[in-house]
């Protein structure tokens, strides 16, 4: 219960006290909606605003003996939204990702709405319910599946094949949006542009046709899409092939008419995600960011020395100046990051409040900038009726910053409260999770003995996972194949085939999550270990990874296939674990020569007593 504990005080507030009907009086209210800021009284009974009213009205309205906030000084703006986040990823390199922490920092920052584009479906539902029964707090989260090419940016990682799905041709791409669709994603990120900044040959990218068909196939089924794209050829293919919002930033080479053109006919909204993009150093260590960033990546900040001037280079004027003339076209603008990218100063939480300084240095008036982030970030997500405006009606997902932003742009990150769906968030407590050492707390279920014997029907395990592939990092990685194969007569076994990279430490991986997508850990503490059956030739590894390691990698013991089959025990022993109580996987490892084959048979996967 105590683990828990955290979670059940993260979104209490004094507002649990408050009488069904309360407001906030005498502050600056920004809607959302670009409309002149105007002092007000913003009223809220339960999840939902239900007036917003004149401060000077007279006696009556509101109606006596409703609790008011008084926030004269204040400015007061919709819940931020952020279009580009990746929720699993670290906020410095080396350190173990932290789920929990990372919405932490959101709220803690006043964004109540994220796009996360760095997931995968296996993942969407434990996380969903995780949010849901209250053992994390977060904002809400709008879950994005993810198409590529072969080749292409968002492929690159060893990642699982369900990851991002590999197309080629229109019939490749419906048909991957149509895979999709059991996993309820809230949008479909597609890698269009394989342009690497220069800096490295550009990837492959997706041919106008397959993109249209992945686009038209997920509007049929209701889901916006997003796309990579950072040149202006792609951007003009995007458009063409009516992506509702262009992700990045066109960086190449200045936009023109005919782009612009494009751009108004189909309606796109455009996120420069200007903060992962910015030539800066690590010298704006704000007050808010030493909040937000959990000790592991706090340390690795205070290691590097900061750079003094903000520096600048031809490519960032390049996209700066695209953002302005969009921006003067017409073109809506709306708040995204990227944070949790591959740049490792795009924090996340603060990033959000960075991208909104950065794009009142691009053309926006400070009033659009928090409009992108809000209102016309609410309607690219197509939320824009829930949420994103201050007006009776919408969720009151409100955050309250001392001093004026619209003045002084600077002033957003005096963040001083935030509402959730009515709900004041414990900031106090939210920077308690994020400064604790050890990784925030999901309670584990109990495992179960039986973890595959390969005999279901849907190809998932005995504790309903599938299994997953991974690999050396690259276009150039080892190959792998995996699937069921007869061992005998009505007797399913898992079979894998590898073929080893070029590189210096390929390797093959085939995973089990105990849990759907890893998220959730379990507890085997009434094992002693790991039992299969296994075939096989040479020498292979087993790790066990756990939620709480302060290692991105678990500890491995290894064992040895023969041409027949055998059983083999590990005990938890072996690999290191005293108290196996959260554990996350079972991967089996295959580490070969350059250019080598390799193949590995499994069976009968179980925790032995």
């Amino acid at each position: 219960m105590l683990r828990l504990a955290i979670f059940a005080i993260l979104l209490a507030s004094s507002s649990a006290a408050q009488p069904p009907v309360w407001g906030i009086r005498n502050a600056t209210v920004v809607d959302g909606a670009g409309s002149p800021p105007t002092r007000a009284t913003v009223l809220i009974s339960g999840d939902r605003i239900t007036a917003i009213v004149n401060p000077d009205t007279p006696p009556g309205v509101p109606p006596p003996g409703v609790s008011m906030i008084d926030a004269a000084g204040y400015t007061l703006i919709p819940g931020l939204f952020d279009l580009h986040t990746h929720l699993s990823t670290a906020n410095a390199p080396g350190i173990q990702p932290d789920w929990a922490k990372h919405l932490a920092a959101y709220l803690l920052c006043g964004v109540t709405t994220v796009a996360d584009l760095g997931s995968y479906g296996e993942a969407f539902a434990p996380r969903r319910e995780l949010l849901a029964n209250g053992q994390v707090a977060g904002p809400h989260i709008q879950m994005a599946y993810r198409l590529t090419t072969p080749g292409g940016h968002g492929a690159e990682a060893g990642r699982p094949d369900i990851f991002s799905l590999e197309v080629v041709t229109p019939r490749e791409a419906r048909h991957a949006i149509l895979e999709t669709l059991p996993y309820h994603p809230d949008l479909i990120k597609i890698f269009t542009d394989g342009w690497r900044y220069g800096r490295a040959p550009a990837m492959t990218s997706m041919d106008p046709a397959t993109l249209e068909a992945a686009v038209a196939e997920a509007h049929k089924n209701n889901l916006p899409v997003i796309t990579h794209t950072v040149t202006l050829q792609h951007a003009k293919d995007a458009a063409r092939a009516k992506v509702d919002v262009l992700g990045h930033a066109i960086q190449d080479v200045p936009v023109d008419d005919e782009l612009i053109r494009l751009f108004r006919e189909s309606g796109i909204v455009y996120v420069p995600t200007m903060a992962i993009y910015e030539p800066r150093g690590n010298d704006l260590l704000t007050p808010l960011l030493k909040l937000v960033l959990e000790p592991a990546a706090l340390d690795k900040l205070k290691l590097v020395p900061p750079t003094g001037a903000a520096r600048t280079t031809p490519r960032w004027e390049v996209l700066r100046n695209n953002v302005a003339r969009l921006h003067a076209a017409g073109i809506p603008i709306a708040s995204g990051t990227d944070a949790g990218g591959s740049v490792g100063t795009t924090y996340h939480g603060w990033a959000t409040l960075r991208e909104i300084e950065l794009l009142t240095g691009a053309g926006l008036t400070p009033l659009e900038a928090i409009t992108a982030a809000t209102g016309v970030s609410a309607r690219a997500l197509r939320v824009n009726r829930d949420r994103g405006t201050i007006a009776p009606g919408m969720l009151a997902d409100l955050v309250l910053i001392k001093g004026s932003p619209l003045e002084n742009i600077h002033d957003m990150q005096n963040i001083e409260r935030v509402w959730l769906a009515g709900k004041e968030v414990n900031r106090p407590a939210l920077e308690g999770l994020i400064a604790a050492r050890d990784r925030s707390p999901i309670a584990s279920v109990a495992a179960s003995a039986l973890l595959d014997d390969c005999e279901s029907a849907d190809g998932r395990s005995r504790v309903h996972t599938l299994w997953e592939n991974s690999t050396d990092p690259g276009h150039d990685r080892s190959k792998i194949l995996f699937g069921r194969i007869l061992r005998s007569a009505n007797n399913h076994a898992l079979a894998l085939l590898g073929t080893m990279s070029q590189k210096d430490e390929p390797r093959v991986i085939v995973r089990l999550p105990l849990q759907p997508g890893g998220v959730v850990p379990v507890d085997a503490s009434r094992f002693k270990g790991v039992r299969f059956d296994v075939r096989g030739e040479g020498e292979y590894l087993l790790r066990i990874p756990a939620y709480a390691s302060k290692t991105a990698r678990a500890q491995s013991t290894s064992f040895n296939g023969g041409a027949k089959w055998r059983t083999v025990r590990i005990a938890f022993s072996q690999l290191g674990i005293a108290a196996p109580r959260d554990l996350i996987s079972l991967e089996f490892e295959a580490a070969r020569k350059p250019g080598d084959k390799v193949w590995l048979e499994l069976d009968n996967v179980a925790f032995y007593r």
